[in-house]
Parts: C-alpha cells; structure tokens; sequence
C-alpha cells in the first residue's frame, strides 16, 4: 500500500519487484484537464524519499506540460524564428541560420533538449575545430577545422537559445554556461610599408585590377563593401562616395547584403587623383557596378582576394589578407597627421575609442614623437 504523505509532497510505496517507487502529480495537461503523474524508483524508501523531494522541487521550477517536447534543433528553429529574426540584425540572419543546419542540427540536433550535457556540447566543439568545415569550392584549400572564433560564434548561439529555455522553464540550466571554449589567438596585424605601395600598385596595374585596390588603399572600405559599390553610389563632382551596402557570399551565391552596423553606412570624401580614375572608368559604361562582375553581376569576394595573393606574388612581396589594405589606409593615414575621429569615421568604427584601441601602436609611436618635439622645444627655451 502506497504510504500517504502531505498535499504536494508526492506518495511511496514498495513494489512487488522489491524495489520503492514515489509518486507526485506534475500539473495537468493543457488540453484535457487531467493531472499528469510523474514517479522515480530507488532500491530503499530512504533513496525514493530524497529523489521524491528533489523532483518535487525541479517540478516547480518546469512547465511539464512543454518539458521534453523539443530536440535541439526543433528548439534552435523555434529560437530563431520567434527571437533570433527579431533581436538580431538582418545582416546576421543568414550567419546563425548556417551555424544551425550547417553545424548543430547535424551533430546534436537530434538530442533532446533536457538531456543536453556540458560534456555532449564539449565534445561537439572539439569536433569542430578539428573537422567542422562545410565542404564548399570556396573553402577547398582552407583547414578542414573551424576557427576558435567561429566555434565560439556557434557556442553564443547556442547559449542564447538554451537561455530562452531555461527562461521557458523546458530545462533548469544551460549546460552551455560550463564549456571551456578555445582561445582565440590574437593575430598581428600586417600592412603595406609606404615603400612597398609602389611596388604593389605598379604590379596591380599589370595585373589589369589597379583600380580596385587603389581605391580600397584610398578609403579603407571593407571588402564587401568596396564590391557592392555602385555608380549611384559616387557623387564625382562632390568627391563623395557613400557607402550603402555590401557583397557576401552567401550559400554558395554571390548577392548584395546590408551593412552590419548603422555605423558602417557613411559617406567618404576622395582625392582628386581617386575622382579621375572613377571619371575615367564610368566613361566605360561597365554596368551598374563600379567593380562588375563579368556577367555584370559584383565580383566574388574569393575572387578579389586570390587576385590579391598572386599580385603580391608576382610583386615579390609578403602574403597579407584583403583586410591588411584596410588597416594599410588607416596605418598611413594616421602617421601622415590625420586625426584620429577622423579615421575612425572613414572607417565606419563605432567610436573613436575604438579605433584608437586598434591602432593604438600607431598613436603611441606619434605620441613618443610628439613628446620629444616639446621636450627640444622646452630644452631650447
């Protein structure tokens, strides 16, 4: 017989295979009103009564009636539909929705959401970094493993959604909280010398692609955004561009996407040397594109960047990434008396603070310079 205890403390009794069984009603059922019963087994009544307590306890603090409902990637759907698509920039969507079918439906999304371990979400991390790359001709001679600040980009996904979990009460905690996650290594930031600009432009013209990386070197626009420029987009008797979109490659295609932050659209003053060869391009009626695409279309990010490895080559000059010409405009920019908001705003940074944090070995050079000007000046008077 089953031993009556207190209203909501449950009931216990033993079983006829020996073994102590509690019982405890869970709430009731949404849809027909009836109570849903719930039990735990120990070997002693000692074991049962402490289980009993405990799931007692976890009762409260779960709704039952949505409990054990979802695997991973039906809650990671759920997640991003109902709170990714409204938190999170537009320009991100297609980011978190690749690292979900990409990377967590494939791997653990089948698991149930409230058997989800730390250890489960460690092991799939490890994996990552070892051999998480998607198969994609993009992609073919790059390591087989993610990077440590993609891996973590996919845990902070994954974070959030179980964090909207625990908050519907589908599970108690989020097992993402307690992984250990790579360290991201900080990598030296590399620019053109002013000495080598001669030697890598010439070898640009050569190469018939001068125009693209001159511009870029003159502004500091990010790459998707010096490919997503359009002639609508320069006022040449201004000298102005205005900067209003950009080209990624997404799944596979080439297309035109927003900018990320409201900081990177802006608008950019150019030389008279950089209105001259835009005039004289324009003059060519390519397209709508000022960097066309031969279809017409924007050029392959890919494309400009393995271009830019073999103009290096052939210049006899070190490799350098498409984004090492941005921080080249910066470097140069800022040693030749440029101030810093100033740089800051043509980069599309979000604060001066920002930008002089990353190029903080710049400013400090020109701060030793400019202490040993007033020192001589002091000295002399």
């Amino acid at each position: 017989m089953a031993k009556k205890r207190a209203n909501g403390e449950g009931s216990i009794r033993k079983r006829k295979d020996g073994r102590w069984e509690g019982r405890y009603t869970a709430g009731r059922d949404p849809v027909t009103g009836k109570q849903i019963f719930k039990n735990v087994l120990g070997k002693t009544q000692g074991e049962v009564r402490e289980k009993l307590k405990k799931a007692i306890e976890e009762s409260g603090r779960l709704d039952l009636t949505k409990a054990g409902k979802y695997t991973l990637g039906q809650w990671m759907d759920v997640w991003f539909e109902n709170y990714a698509q409204i938190r999170v920039r537009p320009s991100s969507h297609q980011t978190y929705k690749g690292y979900i079918e990409n990377h967590i439906k494939p791997n653990i999304g089948k698991i149930p959401i409230e058997k989800l371990t730390s250890l489960e979400l460690q092991k799939f991390y490890r994996k990552l970094l070892t051999e998480g790359r998607v198969d994609r001709i993009e992609a073919e001679n790059q390591p087989k493993g993610l990077s440590a600040k993609t891996v973590r980009n996919i845990h902070q996904v994954l974070s959030s959604a179980l964090d909207l979990a625990v908050e519907q009460k589908l599970i108690l905690v989020n097992p993402a909280l307690k992984c250990a996650l790579p360290k991201v290594e900080h990598r030296e930031m590399q620019t053109l010398p002013a000495e080598q600009l001669a030697a890598f432009l010439q070898e640009a013209k050569n190469s018939g692609v001068y125009e693209l990386y001159y511009l870029d070197l003159a502004t500091g626009l990010r790459r998707g955004e010096l490919l997503g420029l359009k002639w609508e987009d320069i006022d040449l008797d201004q000298g102005v561009i205005r900067v209003r979109r950009q080209v990624a490659r997404i799944n596979g295609k080439v297309q035109e996407m927003p900018l990320k932050t409201k900081n990177a659209y802006r608008s950019i003053a150019i030389s008279q040397d950089a209105v001259q060869m835009l005039r004289e391009m324009k003059d060519k009626g390519l397209g709508e594109y000022v960097f066309p695409s031969p279809t017409g279309g924007p050029i392959s990010p890919d494309s400009v960047l393995n271009m830019l490895h073999r103009v290096l080559q052939r210049a006899g000059l070190p490799p350098l990434r498409f984004h090492d010409l941005r921080h080249t405009f910066a470097t140069l920019a800022l040693q030749n008396g440029v101030d810093i908001k100033t740089v800051s705003g043509m980069l599309g940074h979000f604060s001066a603070g920002f930008t002089l944090d990353t190029y903080a070995h710049v400013t400090t050079a020109a701060q030793k310079e400019a202490a040993n000007t007033m020192g001589n000046i002091l000295t002399q008077s």
